[in-house]
């Protein structure tokens, strides 16, 4: 299937508590044809940490953070699960929907719907901001256009889902009171349940990496915290952006993160010039810096491949899997009705 990635937390502009600015974001999955991961997941963010996970297999929403556990009770969790028993139904019907509508209901391969909404608040300049996304396939399909309450279909096939949303006023309503009041509040409260973990900052660890003497150098940077980070390679002093190729932003089953960079640069470049890889993490005044010398030509590591993987896996087992091409700083959240952060607006609305 064409643009299927996996979830890397790597929607890029990634934020964190640190940087003042925090993000509340689900994302709710579906996927249909020969698929070896549940049909349905749903994967809850604060400051693009997992904090809860629900899938259609389990059909239980679970906490994926400590300080979740310790600050909401069970009643919580019973709630969350409804909602992700709900929508796994609601979400499979808008499967079959998209397919029709691109003419695809017979195709037996993977096909794959997808939701991200939810929140962001700067807690210094208090700006907040509300969003509400679809896909399908990788393309996107609906977004929710906050200041003009209409929802924005950018291929025809999204048009009759347009037609039908627009026309629930009092449901447009009940949306944007969410995502501008209610689900900040829950972001406020999510932050500050998980502030000791969300507020940290941990140092990287930054290695030079090869699979052959002739092959690209890559710099490898693991073990951080926030995600907000900028690598990049210099040349003698001056940002070098030349056969240079950027990784994404990567979650370690820890709660850290790792990303890395590669330039693609000969023996006898890095002999006449000084190449060096700089590391620079939210939060942390300090530059990690590592520099090419020769000792690196003969340092080949075949195994980076391998590790990549098993972080994919990693990945897959604990955020699931979606398909959004298009890079977006956006996300998702459920509404929040008492005690429980779940949408009375309609979460799970049917394309139909």
């Amino acid at each position: 299937m064409k643009g299927f990635i996996l979830l890397v937390l790597g929607i890029s502009l990634l934020h964190t508590a640190s940087a003042a600015i925090h993000t509340l974001k689900n994302f709710y999955t579906a996927a249909s044809g020969d698929i070896s991961f549940p049909e349905f997941i749903i994967v809850g963010l604060v400051d693009n940490t997992p904090y809860l996970y629900f899938d259609s297999n389990t059909k239980t929403a679970v906490p994926k953070t400590e300080w979740m556990k310790k600050s909401v009770g069970a009643d919580y969790w019973d709630s969350m699960t409804q909602i992700g028993i709900g929508a796994h139904q609601t979400f499979k019907a808008n499967i079959q929907v998209a397919k029709d509508r691109f003419n695809e209901s017979k195709s037996t391969g993977v096909h794959v719907v997808q939701n991200m909404y939810g929140c962001e608040w700067d807690d210094e300049a208090g700006v907040t901001e509300g969003f509400d996304q679809y896909g399908y396939d990788g393309e996107d399909f609906l977004a929710f256009d906050l200041k003009t309450k209409t929802w924005i279909a950018p291929k025809p096939q999204a048009v009759i889902t347009k037609l039908k949303w627009d026309s629930n006023m009092a449901w447009k309503e009940q949306k944007k009171n969410y995502l501008t009041q209610e689900c900040i509040e829950w972001l406020k409260k999510y932050v500050d349940y998980g502030k000791s973990t969300l507020m940290r900052t941990v140092p990287p660890s930054v290695s030079l990496l090869q699979k052959t003497p002739s092959s690209p150098v890559t710099c490898h940077a693991t073990g951080f915290y926030p995600s907000d980070v900028m690598v990049s390679w210099q040349k003698d002093g001056q940002d070098h952006h030349e056969d240079v190729e950027y990784g994404e932003t990567l979650p370690n089953d820890d709660g850290t993160f790792q990303k890395s960079i590669r330039l693609t640069v000969t023996p006898e470049e890095w002999k006449n010039s000084k190449y060096q890889c700089v590391v620079q993490v939210k939060g942390l005044k300090e530059d990690f810096i590592k520099v090419l010398t020769d000792s690196d030509a003969t340092n080949i590591v075949p195994i980076i491949g391998g590790v990549v993987a098993l972080l994919l896996l990693i990945v897959a087992a604990v955020v699931g899997v979606v398909i959004w091409k298009k890079k977006s700083k956006k996300g998702f959240v459920p509404t929040s009705t008492s005690d429980t952060d779940s949408d009375n607006s309609g979460r799970a609305a049917q394309m139909t």
